[in-house]
């Protein structure tokens, strides 16, 4: 029986991925610039680590959720829009797997991410909030709840990188934002996945989320 995997996102972006859908093609998979790594190379447990486990080569993490936990990892330095990426970047745009999932427009200094950035994965239980408002709750007759991560790539501008640090583009040649393909898989994703938005949330406090007013 297939069952979905939760994954909490930047920003509190919230999917449930389940392979009932036949995913389009993005045109671009910026992935394959770069070499996969081992999972401590890059990445080290953040929380529940009795439901971890990493291959012996490091090659796959394996993370469960039980009804005594989940658990989570992170990456091992945090990363940050250079000074002159910031200047000529229009957008930010989130990526899970070469598919873009959310991007928001540069329009002010107060909707780009300023602070260093980590990279997180986990699965843990939002049933009681995030689906539909806890209308579904999570069903513990089928635990455990498993995700397993492989091919771990991780690349950009460390926050301790020089100043001339360039990230590599997440855009085809000749486009500043998504490409027309990427955007139509965005918008295919969010239809069949997204099951919350924090800008779509009327209980938040919008005034600390400016980009939600764009």
């Amino acid at each position: 029986m297939s069952l979905p995997l939760l994954l909490l996102l930047p920003l509190s972006l919230i999917l449930i991925f389940t392979p009932t859908h036949s995913q389009p093609s993005p045109g671009y998979y910026p992935s394959s610039k770069f070499r996969t790594r081992g999972f401590y190379q890059g990445y080290h447990n953040l929380w529940g680590p009795n439901h971890q486990s990493v291959s012996r080569d490091q090659s796959s993490l394996t993370i469960w959720l039980d009804k005594t936990s989940g658990s989570g990892f992170k990456s091992t330095r945090p990363f940050s829009y250079q000074t002159a990426k910031r200047i000529r970047d229009t957008m930010t745009r989130f990526f899970v797997d070469d598919v873009p999932i959310r991007r928001y427009p540069r329009k002010n200094p107060y909707t780009f991410p300023m602070r260093p950035m980590w990279v997180y994965g986990s699965i843990w239980d939002a049933s009681a909030w995030a689906t539909d408002d806890g209308r579904f709750k999570a069903d513990y007759r089928y635990q455990p709840f498993v995700a397993r991560f492989t091919r771990f790539i991780i690349g950009g501008c460390s926050a301790y990188s020089r100043r001339r640090c360039r990230p590599f583009s997440m855009s085809p040649p000749g486009y500043r934002g998504l490409s027309p393909r990427q955007a139509a898989v965005m918008r295919w994703a969010q239809k069949h996945y997204m099951v919350y938005n924090y800008c779509q949330d009327s209980r938040r406090d919008h005034s600390l989320t400016p980009e939600c007013r764009l």
